[in-house]
């Protein structure tokens, strides 16, 4: 019998290399200051979007009934939304579903136009994102200040700077959660019971993890948000095409790039001087040069940087900018036989493409943004605020009167969404010489009384007149009346009688 074979490990064996890391290690982006006109947009914006959001559920908006009066709430146990003098109620959840389609589709429209600036500006990764990097910068330093304080001994100052740092930003989060559970209820009230520890054991559970996710992915994750966990970069490619804006490297000017010194010629080289401040202010750590990339989400703070270093050394501005595919191809198309240098920057320059707004893609989606836009509308604008529900009894299913005549009984289930208590006229179509009564009514005359923002329910009898000759099932429909005589709202059901 052969003796057994030992395997030796792959690692060990001799000329072997060590296995190709599956993820590679992450590299903490320290981005730096930069001022321009794309970095104060994106500060309005910021301030703009956190005011909003901190300040929304404060404001007041009087309603009657026991709704608190605040501008914008989700009551969940009324199980309606309330935005002013609008009210969603729960079986008009398709409205929500028509705000999303509408967003989606706006988010489309405005990425086929304009690139990333949802991404670059509004969206709240981005938002909180920036504001915790603004407060890093004012307690550790600008990038380089913060790379050394990373790098040196944790000594007392490292301390001191890191505990304020994430004090501050668990702060910020802190007050993000709670903001958004003041949308759910009144908010002076909810923030009182929230900080006497009133509040319910789920306000809590909630506000703890609003907390840690917005500390997480704010101050931790933050760049591999939008790389990694969002999934709008990967398909964001289709809704772009050569006549989107993006923020743009144009290589036709910029390349051969090299170090510049004061004095020297800018004869058989490209504008860039490699200054790498274009890298060292993106947030998400890319080099703009190496073209279009997933991680880029069109803030332009590397078109503010390179515009600052283009007045340093005397080159116009806009060698990183807006710009759109179709422009780039046709500047880099008529410098492309020239050599670098005056002659090929001033043929770049010169070349012109018509930028279409208006082409197939954003007629598509503006089209659709007008037609679910219109048909909400319509279905708001004529949307009844009564409901009417009708049950037949099923056990018996009729009653033989002793004249001869038939009777079915019902459950009318009126919702009134407003808060009046009108009295509405009941009456039965499909049926001649229908009786109707109402259980509890004056006389019981068919008038069904409602209750304010409630559900009222009544027992009626419908009785068809001895000497009737009706089929088995005869089709039936309730309809309810306003004073003035109008129909209110309808319902259909069936009138059971005896086999002939």
């Amino acid at each position: 019998m052969d003796a057994p074979t030992t395997l030796k490990p792959a690692a060990a064996a001799v000329g072997a290399s060590a296995p190709t890391p599956l993820y590679a290690e992450h590299v903490k982006v320290y981005p730096a200051r930069v001022q321009g006109r794309f970095r104060n947009a994106k500060w309005a914006i910021l301030l703009a979007a956190l005011v909003v959001y901190y300040v929304l559920p404060w404001l007041r908006w009087s309603r009657p009934g026991a709704a608190p009066d605040q501008l914008l709430l989700v009551d969940l146990a009324g199980r309606r939304f309330y935005l002013g003098p609008i009210v969603i109620w729960q079986d008009e959840l398709y409205f929500v579903t028509g705000l999303l389609i509408l967003a989606a589709v706006a988010l489309f429209l405005v990425t086929s136009l304009f690139g990333r600036v949802w991404c670059g500006y509004a969206c709240p990764q981005t938002v909180w994102t920036d504001l915790y990097m603004w407060v890093e910068r004012r307690i550790e330093g600008d990038r380089n200040a913060r790379m050394r304080l990373d790098q040196g001994a944790r000594n007392g100052a490292w301390w001191s700077k890191k505990l304020a740092k994430h004090a501050v930003w668990i702060g910020i989060a802190a007050a993000t959660g709670g903001a958004f559970i003041l949308y759910f209820g009144d908010a002076p009230t909810m923030l009182g019971d929230i900080l006497t520890g009133r509040a319910g054991s789920w306000t809590y559970a909630f506000l703890g993890i609003l907390t840690f996710t917005t500390y997480a992915l704010a101050g931790w994750a933050r760049e591999q948000v939008c790389t990694y966990m969002c999934p709008w970069p990967r398909f964001q490619g289709a809704m772009l095409d050569e006549n989107s804006l993006i923020v743009t490297y144009r290589g036709w000017r910029g390349e051969p790039r090299a170090k510049h010194k004061q004095g020297e010629a800018w004869d058989d080289r490209g504008d860039c001087v490699d200054c790498r401040q274009c890298v060292n202010v993106c947030p998400t750590g890319i080099d703009i040069r190496d073209g279009q990339q997933l991680e880029c989400i069109g803030c332009g703070l590397c078109v503010d940087a390179c515009d600052a270093i283009m007045d340093k050394v005397g080159r116009p501005r806009g060698l990183i900018a807006l710009d759109t595919l179709a422009h780039m191809q046709t500047a880099e198309a008529a410098c492309a036989a020239l050599p670098p240098g005056p002659a090929r920057q001033e043929a770049g320059a010169t070349a012109t493409a018509d930028r279409r707004i208006i082409r197939p893609r954003t007629l598509i989606y503006a089209g659709v943004l007008g037609a679910v836009s219109l048909a909400m509308l319509v279905v708001f604008l004529t949307r009844s605020t009564t409901e009417l529900a009708v049950l037949r009894d099923r056990a018996p299913v009729y009653i033989a009167l002793s004249d001869g005549s038939v009777r079915n009984n019902f459950t009318v289930k009126l919702w009134n969404k407003g808060y009046a208590e009108p009295t509405h006229a009941l009456a039965v179509e499909g049926l001649a010489g229908a009786i109707v009564a109402v259980v509890g009514a004056p006389d019981e005359r068919p008038v069904l009384s409602t209750r304010a923002d409630g559900v009222t329910a009544h027992r009626v009898h419908v009785t068809a007149p001895a000497g009737s000759r009706l089929p088995e099932s005869t089709p039936v429909r309730f309809v309810v009346r306003d004073e003035r005589g109008q129909i209110v709202v309808a319902s259909d059901s069936v009138f059971l009688a005896p086999k002939r």
